[in-house]
């Protein structure tokens, strides 16, 4: 899901930058000592997975589970998330540090937009039911950021239209998979380590 360099218009850079980076500030803002351990442990997470690419057509795919992150650490998921695809651009070239403000954004903000949207019920539900939020938000996550990345790619010029259109297309099994990883880590968690939520379910309190 990484657009490299050179394929983005420089309107659609800019604004990824701006947005990438007033996300990365509220998100530091709301990275309190208690949810570092987790950021730190989710940013590896993403980092490994996202290393590892299927082939499907003339494309590849590769899980993300961003959503898992923005369920957990909701606008902390940004500089988290910013940090593995850092590293990734310097280590391995994936994406590019041009490019970098669009990745994020197309990654984290859909982190950020189903932390808000399933909170509630992974917070509140029984453990069987927050697993459902869980792979609701796994999936939901994976298809906003293929709809992201198509979007950048389709404001950047016509001829990028039939990529924008592979994405999605492409994405679809990793909906499944994510949605899957995601309801089977939120039930782990609820399980073993109530607490992961808990800060979640005091988020919605004050909401």
């Amino acid at each position: 899901m990484h657009i490299v360099d050179g394929a983005l218009s420089a309107p659609v850079l800019v604004g990824g930058a701006v947005l990438a980076a007033a996300g990365i500030g509220l998100g530091l803002r709301r990275l309190t000592i208690e949810k570092i351990p987790a950021a730190g442990i989710l940013s590896a997470t993403f980092f490994v997975a996202s290393l590892i690419h299927v082939p499907v057509g003339p494309s590849s795919v590769h899980l993300i589970v961003n959503g898992l992150a923005g369920l957990v650490l909701g606008w902390a998921a940004f500089p988290a998330l910013f940090v593995g695809l850092l590293l990734q651009a310097v280590f391995f070239g994936f994406g590019g540090l041009l490019v970098l403000g669009v990745n994020t954004v197309a990654i984290a903000l859909p982190a950020v937009l189903v932390h808000y949207a399933c909170r509630r019920g992974i917070a509140a539900e029984s453990p069987h039911g927050a697993a459902i939020w869980g792979a609701v938000g796994g999936g939901a996550a994976i298809a906003l950021t293929a709809g992201a990345v198509a979007l950048a790619l389709a404001l950047s010029g016509a001829e990028f239209v039939p990529a924008a259109q592979l994405v999605l297309f492409a994405h679809l099994p990793v909906m499944a998979v994510e949605a899957l990883l995601s309801g089977a880590a939120v039930l782990l968690a609820r399980r073993v380590k109530p607490e992961l939520f808990g800060l979640m379910q005091a988020e919605a309190g004050h909401a």
